[in-house]
């Protein structure tokens, strides 16, 4: 696969056989492999509409679209940082095909740009949910910190309410089947998009740190 900056993508590149893909990368690879070290604790509102939302967690691991896929059991659409596309050699070219393929798009997380609010309006035209990590990146520290608020401007242009999700237990991996570690998922409260820019970031980080324990920073 030719590796480009894939950031604008449309309805019909969120269809059946990219949930297909999902639920076999899920079911098939992921969790048969880490159930040999891992037990999973999830914990879903189950009071949530059917309508896409904007699911926004805190971002542990290089797991965590799979913890995605599995706490919200939804069809999803990632948000991508572009360097996973740029990644050079074959084993680059199997990343960036196999992202593609699970629903990720490529983003710049120093410029939110037309191409993503566009490829995002998308997403909700084919109904898919938006997965999103409003930190930028990989957080290990367990501080709730500064975060991108990149993720209150797509959800005020695509109009849909934003669902934190809390991840824990995986934040070092664990390799021993003899002292399996428990990756805890925490769904939290829908938070409307309707609210002002900090109401909003105020609710997520104040929701998340409570789903994990995190400390707010």
């Amino acid at each position: 696969m030719k590796k480009t900056n894939i950031a604008r993508k449309y309805a019909k590149d969120f269809n059946i056989l990219t949930r297909l893909y999902q639920i076999y990368a899920l079911y098939i690879l992921f969790i048969p492999i880490f159930s040999l070290f891992y037990n999973f604790k999830c914990t879903r509102n189950k009071n949530l509409e059917k309508k896409p939302y904007i699911f926004a967690a805190n971002h542990i691991s290089y797991c965590d679209p799979f913890l995605m896929n599995l706490i919200t059991n939804r069809s999803l659409a990632y948000m991508a940082k572009k360097e996973l596309w740029e990644v050079k050699g074959r084993f680059g070219d199997w990343v960036a095909t196999n992202i593609s393929r699970l629903g990720a798009f490529s983003v710049n997380r120093e410029k939110l740009e037309v191409s993503t609010i566009k490829t995002c309006l998308d997403v909700f035209k084919a109904k898919f949910n938006l997965c999103i990590f409003p930190q930028g990146g990989i957080r290990k520290n367990k501080k709730i910190e500064e975060i991108n608020k990149g993720f209150v401007v797509i959800a005020k242009m695509v109009k849909a309410d934003i669902v934190p999700v809390g991840l824990t237990g995986i934040e070092s991996y664990t390799w021993n089947i003899f002292k399996r570690k428990t990756i805890t998922l925490k769904m939290g409260e829908p938070i409307s998009y309707k609210l002002s820019e900090e109401e909003i970031i105020k609710a997520w980080r104040e929701q998340v740190a409570n789903l994990t324990g995190y400390e707010l920073a």
